[in-house]
């Protein structure tokens, strides 16, 4: 399965989290939205995603590693790549953005959001995959 995939992540406590090279962002307690693409295999991406034994390699996998993060659920649609920024798009205007998060190949304000109900991902037509 190809598309676009959205993980509901709980920040169980307010943290200082390093991010790699853009170095430390404090993330308040709650619920978060990371909207990403897997125009080749969504399952393959979210198990790498989900597995504690990977190489560090983006934003997201610095957030999920740190061990006051919890990958809840993701949410998946079959779209194009260029439904990813639109949906991180609608996102922000539901959402907080985490600035400049998960989004350094495109002009996206970010690609993680701050968010107070999973309501927008159901009206956008995503399926729960996990």
């Amino acid at each position: 399965m190809k598309g676009i995939y959205c993980l509901v992540i709980t920040v169980k406590k307010d943290s200082t989290i390093e991010i790699g090279a853009s170095g430390s962002i404090h993330f308040v307690k709650g619920i978060y939205v990371y909207v990403g693409s897997a125009q080749n295999n969504i399952e393959k991406r979210v198990a790498r995603h989900a597995s504690k034994n990977k190489k560090i390699k983006w934003h997201i996998d610095y957030l999920l590693a740190h061990s006051d993060v919890k990958l809840d659920k993701v949410f998946y649609k079959n779209a194009g790549k260029n439904e990813e920024c639109e949906t991180a798009r609608l996102l922000s205007e539901f959402g907080e953005p985490v600035k400049r998060f998960g989004c350094s190949d495109c002009d996206c304000i970010s690609h993680l959001f701050r968010v107070r109900s999973l309501k927008t991902l159901n009206e956008l037509e995503f399926k729960e995959l996990i």
